[in-house]
Formats: C-alpha cells, structure tokens, sequence
C-alpha cells in the first residue's frame, strides 16, 4: 500500500500529475519503483478478461493520452499572450468553473480535470514529492 499525502492541484507537476489525472479518471494507477536510471513512474492497469496490462500513464507529457482528455472533459484552453505567460485550462461542470495554470497545455489541462474532480488539492504518493 501507498502512503499518500495531500498536494495542491496548482502544484502537481509530472508523475505526480499523471497520479492525480489516473485518479480524477477512475483508472487503477500504480507505481513503479526506479529502476535503470529511471525514476518512480505511474502507470494503469487494464484488466480483461484473460489479460492484465500495465501501461505508463502520462497524460501531461504524451498527447496520445492528454489529448482525449481534453475533448472528453471539454478543457478550454488560452495560450500564452507573451514569453513570460502560462497556458490556462478551464473546465465547467455543474459544480463550477475550475480554472488552472500551466507551462503547456497538457498541464494546465491535467490540472484543470484534476481540480475539477478531485478539488483543489489531491491526494498522491509521498514517493513521488520531492
């Protein structure tokens, strides 16, 4: 079992974003210890009915992942206006319009769906705070 412990949604960054997205979706995020050089890293398990994959899940780095969430959660994005400016995702839902900041607009989407399911502030794993 995971120790998990509360982050600001504006904070997330990276894997812990990743955790926080798999988590706002439903999915069965786990961790993966570092290994080779590489760091602790989130992934999801899929199970079917013969088979369990495990698959990296990062949805702020990888488009193939973000994008979908983006449509499926209807994130409007604004772009930077300047060099020194931040990306900014909104979602609405019933609840309320949640808005979040970030340095590409995977992040800020990510941060935005979080924040939207999740509030602002989530629950992730101590392992992957710096």
């Amino acid at each position: 079992m995971t120790d998990l412990i509360e982050a600001k949604t504006a904070d997330l960054v990276g894997e812990q974003l990743g955790w926080a997205v798999g988590k706002a979706e439903g999915l069965d995020v786990l961790l993966a210890p570092p290994i080779y050089g590489n760091p602790w890293r989130v992934f999801v398990r899929y199970t079917g009915e013969v088979t369990i994959r495990e698959v990296r899940y990062n949805p702020w780095d990888d488009w193939a992942l973000g994008g979908p969430l983006i449509e499926k959660h209807m994130v409007s994005l604004h772009c930077p206006q300047s060099t020194d400016d931040v990306w900014a995702g909104w979602v609405i839902t019933d609840k309320g319009e949640f808005c979040q900041a970030g340095d590409s607009a995977l992040i800020a989407s990510c941060r935005a769906i979080v924040a939207a399911r999740l509030g602002d502030t989530a629950q992730v794993p101590k392992e992957l705070m710096p």
